[in-house]
């Protein structure tokens, strides 16, 4: 079956050009291959194909006028990108070409992740479909495509209408808010407390197990164990810590840290934050005591009561001293950046950090001032 096939580079469309003794270009369809041949002067041999072209994934269309000047030329474009011209003068052989290559494209279809549409023009004028040959099919692709979308996007409507509500979802249990990351008092409503049952079992931990263990709080506890912990604090709520995941004491203190940094209000708010430098640089102690505890006084609930359990706990870290080598200013380091820090990190931090430890340092010695219930 004699014709043309022309590859088009990238410059443009246009049949390569043919000298009167040159061999005239055919091809044949093979499964998932097209394969280009050349035509000897004798009709009857076929040379070896110089290479063949991969129809899986490939598009087939009529081509316009800006694509070539002929008449009955096929485009073929690949997955790839190549584009190939196939043309021939005889009506019912291209018609039949264009079936040939249309059949074996739509074979493929099946095996492909999207279907390609099949007797779809590329150009701005593509010529149309002969009859029965390729234009009924895409045609019938495009309705059955369009139907498939409507399908799809009935379903997504549906569902989307019968999904449940947030808070119905919470209400069922099925989602349940997160405890790292939110905000001190809305943790604190929704425990119904004032003080978080996590830092509770934390501190409770702790203490059973002995506070004489060397570096609590300082030294830091494995990484990957301590995001794993926070999984279970977000995801179960009957949290063992006495489970033999968490047996390293250092994971526990090292969540409860990252418990406290990640609060988005830390335990002394940004509102007081400016108050408490202030007090702590007051020459006078008797005054800067004073200050210190009416502010801590005027912290909201929760604030004021995790601060007071906290530090309670804090203290009795500092009496092992001399096991846990913890003291006064060691825990003041470790806590000071995290529980006190401004809303902007403007300024001079390195003498915020030195006000920051100052402030947790003084609330530790004069604990028993400050919270005289405790």
């Amino acid at each position: 079956m004699g014709g043309h096939v022309c590859h088009t580079g990238p410059s443009g469309w246009g049949e390569a050009p043919r000298s009167p003794g040159s061999p005239s270009p055919v091809a044949g369809v093979t499964g998932a291959t097209l394969i280009p041949l050349l035509q000897q002067r004798h009709p009857s041999t076929l040379s070896t194909p110089e290479h063949t072209l991969e129809l899986r994934g490939a598009t087939l269309a009529w081509a316009g006028r800006d694509k070539s000047s002929r008449k009955h030329v096929l485009e073929l474009r690949t997955r790839e990108g190549s584009e190939f011209l196939i043309q021939h003068d005889s009506d019912g052989i291209i018609a039949a070409w264009h079936k040939a290559i249309a059949d074996s494209i739509g074979r493929l279809v099946s095996s492909a992740p999207r279907p390609a549409a099949m007797g779809m023009g590329t150009g701005d004028h593509a010529a149309p479909s002969l009859p029965g040959v390729g234009g009924h099919t895409s045609m019938m692709g495009n309705a059955s495509g369009e139907s498939d979308s409507s399908r799809v996007r009935n379903k997504l409507r549906k569902f989307l209408q019968r999904r449940p509500t947030l808070q119905s979802l919470r209400e069922r249990g099925y989602i349940k808010d997160q405890v790292f990351g939110c905000s001190l008092q809305a943790l604190c409503e929704r425990e119904r407390g004032t003080v978080p049952r996590f830092v509770l079992q934390c501190i409770q931990t702790v203490e059973r197990r002995g506070l004489d263990i060397d570096g609590l709080y300082r030294v830091s506890g494995n990484l990957a164990t301590i995001q794993k912990l926070r999984y279970k604090v977000e995801h179960d709520e009957q949290l063992d810590l006495d489970d033999g995941r968490w047996e390293d004491i250092h994971v526990v203190t090292g969540a409860l840290k990252l418990f406290l940094r990640e609060l988005p209000e830390p335990l002394i708010p940004f509102s007081h934050f400016e108050q408490f430098i202030t007090a702590i640089k007051m020459q006078d102690p008797v005054r800067r005591g004073w200050c210190i505890r009416e502010l801590v006084s005027s912290l909201p609930p929760a604030h004021h009561d995790t601060m007071k359990v906290l530090f309670h706990h804090l203290c009795r870290v500092i009496e092992y001293k001399e096991e846990n080598r913890m003291s006064v200013q060691s825990i003041a380091i470790v806590f000071g950046p995290t529980l006190l820090r401004p809303a902007s990190e403007e300024g001079n931090m390195a003498m915020h950090m030195v006000f920051q430890n100052q402030v947790v340092e003084h609330i530790l010695n004069q604990y028993s001032y400050i919270f005289p219930d405790g």
